[in-house]
């Protein structure tokens, strides 16, 4: 399909284009990488119109259970949701190792939601070097509110948080020390702080957590001056709770709408996700200028057995790039 053709049956809301759209933005293929941007371009006055979350905690926090639990809450409401969670890639073959369709089941087969894993494909942070661009896609396709799940290690966050409105940190109650999952650059980023599992016999242990972190938040700066992020404890298991989270969500956009500084934060993405493409493209051209890639070879050989330092290699790398 030409990207006049992909770019009209992703207006359309087709499941089948969009998903095609999305596998041609990720694939490495020169021809397809034209093709691609020529699609992003074309489908760009349709989108920024969706409230783009981003969501992370460490493995085990119930990230995908609670994208379920919120993502079926917003289609009932008439929201259109599109998942993108971000997999580890192995490292054999580059494709994604968790199958987070099966641990969205409800969001699976709902026809208002589109759920799509990526792999990270070795991307600094963890974060698919094309999750921006697929959100855009998603965006164009009517899907309103975009959720971005990251793997929850590394310095993921810190790339979700730069292409997302708001940002969400999950935590568990009753994990020891709750002050653990406190780490300061990952608070300083989040707008608001979730305690999971406040069910059962853990809903006492869940509200002495969400109290720490609201004590430790008192002592770190906010990320914004128009909001002051707030701690809320929910059950993805039940849904207790759920329906709070997001009215903080809607809250925070109605505050940064009325400042300006959502349109101000968009603007600074625009000009990050550049950045990001060039070195991308930059990195791309590395591994496949030939006669540099005949050169490496001898470059590494000489720095791992400390005839060279490292300084002195990137600088001959980067004479071979004309850099």
């Amino acid at each position: 399909m030409s990207p006049a053709d992909l770019a009209s049956g992703v207006r359309s809301g087709d499941r089948a284009t969009l998903a095609r759209a999305i596998t041609l933005i990720e694939s490495k293929r020169a021809d397809h990488q034209k093709k691609a941007h020529q699609l992003v371009q074309g489908l760009l006055p349709y989108t920024g119109k969706a409230i783009r979350v981003g969501i992370t905690g460490a493995p085990g926090v119930g990230k995908s259970t609670t994208i379920d639990t919120l993502g079926t809450h917003l289609t009932a409401k008439g929201h259109k949701v599109a998942v993108l969670a971000v997999d580890p890639s192995s490292t054999r073959t580059g494709g994604s190792i968790l199958g987070d369709k099966t641990r969205m089941a409800r969001l699976a087969v709902n026809d208002n939601a589109f759920v799509r894993p990526s792999p990270s494909s070795g991307t600094l942070g963890g974060v698919a070097a094309k999750t921006r661009e697929t959100m855009l896609i998603c965006e164009a396709a009517g899907h309103d509110v975009v959720l971005v799940e990251t793997v929850g290690i590394g310095q993921s966050e810190t790339a979700v948080a730069d292409m997302t409105d708001f940002f969400l940190a999950l935590m568990l109650p009753g994990a020891g020390d709750e002050l653990q999952g406190i780490k300061k650059g990952l608070v300083e980023l989040a707008d608001m702080i979730a305690v999971n599992k406040a069910d059962g016999d853990n809903i006492q242990r869940a509200r002495s957590a969400a109290g720490e972190y609201r004590a430790a938040l008192h002592i770190l700066t906010p990320r914004s001056p128009n909001w002051t992020p707030p701690v809320v404890t929910y059950s993805a298991m039940t849904g207790e709770g759920v329906a709070a989270m997001w009215s903080q969500v809607l809250l925070h956009r109605e505050r940064l709408t009325q400042s300006g500084e959502l349109a101000a934060r968009r603007r600074e993405q625009q000009v990050k996700w550049m950045w990001a493409m060039l070195e991308d493209r930059v990195s791309a051209r590395l591994r496949s200028d030939p006669s540099l890639r005949a050169k490496l070879p001898q470059i590494e050989a000489a720095v791992a057995e400390g005839r060279l330092s490292a300084a002195l290699a990137v600088d001959e790398i980067a004479k071979a790039l004309n850099l």
